[in-house]
């Protein structure tokens, strides 16, 4: 699992690891039943205090996108695809809104934007073929 920090954006460094897991998990990049590092592991990849991993892994854990088991670590929860859908959902349309902002700053109409995506999305092919 590669997380990147940015200490200086202004977004506490917990919360950018639980938005990247987040973004894992919606992205199918980490599975139901996977396991994340252990918090000393993933603080020292990091350079991190443990005590913010640990924070990071209960905010998750609170909401249900993983679970802890006493002992054997903590893993993407079985239960997380309906929440996984919803933050896929919510990473789109963060984008589909930045692209329109964009957009309509440059002077292009819905219209365009809708042909180029479907002139991109024919360009890619299949959508399995990614």
């Amino acid at each position: 699992m590669q997380l990147h920090l940015s200490p200086n954006d202004g977004v506490p460094i917990y919360l950018q690891i639980v938005n990247q897991v987040k973004y894992l998990i919606a992205a199918g990049r980490l599975e139901p039943g996977e396991e994340l590092p252990p918090i000393r592991v993933l603080a020292e990849q990091l350079v991190i205090n443990p005590n913010t991993v640990a924070r990071a892994y209960r905010e998750l854990e609170v909401a249900g996108l993983v679970t802890k088991r006493r002992t054997a670590g903590t893993y993407v929860s079985d239960a997380g695809s309906p929440l996984a859908r919803r933050e896929r959902m919510k990473i789109l349309t963060e984008r589909i809104d930045a692209l329109l902002a964009e957009a309509r700053q440059m002077g292009v109409d819905l219209e365009q934007i809708l042909e180029l995506i479907e002139q991109r999305d024919r360009a890619m092919g299949p959508a399995g073929a990614l």
